[in-house]
C-alpha cells in the first residue's frame, strides 16, 4: 500500500475506530504531545542536546502507548500492524495527517458528541 492509499484507508476507517469518549479525549491531548516530541527530537539532534533527544523519544513512546490503551475502549479495535514498517508509517501518518484532519474537519467534535461512555 503506498502512502496515498494508506492515508485514504486510514481516513475512511477513522470514525469507526474512534468512538469512545475516553479514547477521543486521550487523542486530543496525546497526539499534540507526540508531535511536540517529534519536533523536540529533531531539534535536540540538530543541536546535539543529548538530554532533549532521549526525553523526546520517551514522550513519543508514552504517547503511542497511552493512545493504544485508549483504543482498548473501542468497540472496533484497530487493524493489527503487519510489519514494523507498517506500524511506523501508520503511526506517523495518523499523528501528523489523519488525526489533525479529523479534528479540523469537525469529525473529532462530532465523534465526541456521539461518543459512548465506554
Amino acid at each position: 500500500m503506498n502512502i496515498s492509499e494508506l492515508l485514504r484507508w486510514q481516513w475512511e476507517g477513522y470514525p469507526r475506530y474512534h468512538r469512545s469518549r475516553r479514547n477521543l479525549l486521550l487523542h486530543i491531548v496525546l497526539v499534540p504531545l507526540f508531535l511536540f516530541a517529534n519536533l523536540s527530537l529533531v531539534i535536540g539532534l540538530i543541536q546535539g542536546s543529548w538530554l532533549v533527544a532521549p526525553v523526546a523519544v520517551l514522550a513519543m513512546m508514552a504517547s503511542i502507548a497511552l493512545q493504544g490503551r485508549g483504543h482498548r475502549d473501542e468497540a472496533v479495535p484497530p487493524e493489527p500492524f503487519t510489519s514494523a514498517a507498517n506500524a511506523i508509517s501508520r503511526i506517523f501518518l495518523e499523528q501528523w495527517l489523519t488525526f489533525p484532519r479529523f479534528v479540523l474537519s469537525g469529525g473529532w467534535l462530532n465523534a465526541l458528541r456521539h461518543a459512548s461512555a465506554r
